[in-house]
């Protein structure tokens, strides 16, 4: 019997999600895998999926897992790909299940140093920072003395982005909710500034530690009135970028801040990236997410890990306030 992690209308996640069991795992066809999940994580972006589906149908959940590949179809060549291999499964609606048949390219090949805990979280993150970097690089703000910020950065894609910053060289201040959390931010990251947003006085903070230095983009998956108050920091030209939602308000936003200072807010997506971006780039971009996963594996914080019957538990912790890492859940 196969368990699945399914839904049936949209809602708060804890409420909505259950543990469905039924059925064989099927066969692998031409070109396909089967893969038997050991493990998946819970991101941002598989809650607000289930809170904004738009039609009450049974759906299983999820984008990513990581597991072995138990059978392989006809056609399949693909290197580091057979049976026993671990692999990670990216993009591939519905795989919180504990049995996936998948074509073979969205299966990609788990490094043998790259722990399970890791593995499962290789591709979703580590891909967002690879767009979040390469449109800051857009900005100018990597190189020529510039700055850029972001908030929710004790956040998964936050402390990679950090950690990605520090590698190369780009100056970053971050934005955490509380001393707390900032506390444990510096702990893993002295060499970076952080700021608690908290401190009545916090932008202040933010623009003694810029020190006149242009202030061209600011990363932000929270939305509502904390992008406003980045707008407001950003030099004359720089770019919001936003990867998120997490604020239930909208931006708050007036029109007098661009047109003063001729800003831009720009939407970063996974979803977008597989829209518009070339197979080429793609896998040039997988590439470097895995590398990411190799190189900077100190980085990936798990928040929690619970075993798949206790997915409403998982999900409720998933969007706890001041949680530092990614929920992941296991087929036991």
């Amino acid at each position: 019997m196969v368990r699945r992690v399914v839904y049936e209308s949209p809602g708060t996640p804890a409420d909505v999600l259950r543990v469905q069991s039924g059925g064989e795992p099927a066969s692998p066809g031409s070109g396909q895998l089967l893969v038997r999940v050991t493990t998946f994580p819970i991101h941002p972006g598989d809650l607000m999926a289930i809170e904004s589906a738009d039609a009450n149908a049974l759906r299983v959940a999820g984008v990513e897992a990581t597991g072995i590949v138990e059978a392989v179809g006809a056609g399949v060549v693909k290197p580091g790909v057979d049976v026993g291999s671990r692999v990670t499964v990216f993009l591939h609606p519905g795989a919180w299940s504990e049995y996936l048949t998948v074509p073979s390219e969205f299966a990609v090949p788990v490094p043998d140093g790259v722990g399970t805990d890791v593995a499962a979280m290789m591709l979703v993150n580590p891909l967002t920072v690879v767009m979040l970097r390469r449109a800051v690089e857009a900005t100018g703000a990597a190189g020529y003395n510039g700055v850029f910020l972001q908030s929710a950065a004790g956040s998964s894609v936050g402390r990679l982005m950090t950690a990605a910053a520090e590698h190369h060289g780009m100056a970053l201040v971050n934005l955490v909710r509380t001393d707390e959390g900032a506390d444990r931010l510096k702990h893993s990251f002295p060499a970076t500034p952080v700021v608690a947003t908290s401190r009545p006085n916090w932008p202040h903070d933010v623009r003694t530690l810029v020190a006149g230095r242009p202030l061209t983009a600011a990363l932000d998956p929270v939305g509502g009135r904390l992008a406003g108050d980045l707008l407001g920091l950003l030099s004359p030209g720089g770019t919001l970028i936003t990867y998120g939602a997490l604020a239930k308000q909208p931006i708050a936003l007036h029109a007098a801040t661009l047109l003063g200072n001729a800003l831009t807010v720009r939407g970063v997506t996974i979803n977008r990236w597989v829209a518009t971006t070339s197979p080429e780039q793609r896998d040039w971009d997988v590439t470097t997410a895995v590398a990411i996963a190799e190189a900077l594996g100190n980085a990936f914080v798990v928040a929690g890990r619970y075993p798949v019957a206790d997915i409403a538990a998982a999900a409720d912790h998933a969007v706890r306030p001041g949680k530092t890492g990614t929920v992941l859940v296991e087929f036991d």
